[in-house]
């Protein structure tokens, strides 16, 4: 039986992923700071994995213990990440460095412990979970942005390193997904930028985020994620989720001019 282990599986996208992999025959270990959150997992048989991303000991330990119980991991599905919002003039470098060490640091030092693991096989699949947000930008958005820029460009340059020892990397790129996600930036937004010179880039994106009653639910991408684990030969990015494919279309075909005035279009709807 294959081994996936999935990080940031405590809900949204990372839980239904634990779960669409448990059908799919897997022995999956659900990782996540809080625990508590993923006893609906353990009830059905998914085996649960405190694990903090910004931690070295954590990520040891949790690797450690999946080798020593599975002897194996055949998937690793980097997932946790989060999203904070606010100017580049007002955010604290100290949070920047932070998000940074989440999405970015965290996702590369799995691949650092995991990977051995993969190559001893001769097999192996790491899939990370970008955004469309890596390929696109937005106002107030800077280090989020930044993060998924680089998980892109990580990603790129693992495929070819890892390729020759038959381990696959693929870029999963979410568009509108309904998960704690928009909650979460909005709340960082607010916090940050709320009050001052960016109140009124504040409000506009605070209502882009809180309107998005078309978002995709995360079984949309739990479920290319399961496609991406399985395919004999999967492709280097899967784009998913409401808006992702038009939104990553509209960034290909325009100039940067013409999509900042597509998207600044688009928020003033929200003034």
């Amino acid at each position: 039986m294959k081994v996936a282990l999935v990080t940031g599986a405590s809900s949204g996208i990372g839980e239904s992923t634990a779960l669409e992999l448990h059908k799919a025959g897997y022995t999956v270990y659900a990782a996540a700071r809080r625990v508590q959150r993923m006893e609906g997992l353990a009830a059905q048989g998914i085996r649960v994995l405190e694990m903090d991303v910004t931690s070295d000991e954590s990520m040891v330990d949790g690797v450690k213990k999946i080798i020593a119980e599975a002897g194996r991991i055949d998937v690793l599905v980097n997932n946790a990440g989060y999203g904070s919002y606010g100017a580049v003039e007002d955010v604290p470098l100290d949070e920047a460095r932070y998000q940074f060490e989440v999405n970015v640091f965290g996702l590369a030092r799995l691949v650092q412990l995991v990977s051995p693991h993969m190559r001893e096989a001769g097999r192996g699949r790491i899939v990370n979970v970008s955004s469309i947000g890596g390929r696109i930008y937005e106002p107030l958005g800077a280090w989020y942005h930044s993060t998924k820029f680089a998980v892109e460009g990580l990603s790129d340059s693992l495929r070819l390193e890892l390729k020759p020892f038959g381990i696959d990397v693929v870029v999963i790129q979410p568009g509108g997904i309904k998960t704690e996600w928009g909650g979460i930036a909005v709340e960082n937004l607010q916090k940050t930028s709320g009050g001052g010179a960016y109140a009124g880039q504040v409000k506009q994106l605070s209502g882009f985020f809180t309107q998005m009653d078309r978002a995709s639910e995360p079984k949309v991408i739990a479920d290319v994620i399961v496609k991406a684990a399985e395919a004999k030969r999967p492709r280097t990015r899967y784009a998913a989720g409401f808006g992702a494919r038009p939104i990553l279309f509209a960034r290909r075909v325009l100039s940067d001019r013409a999509f900042d005035a597509l998207f600044l279009g688009a928020l003033r709807r929200f003034a």
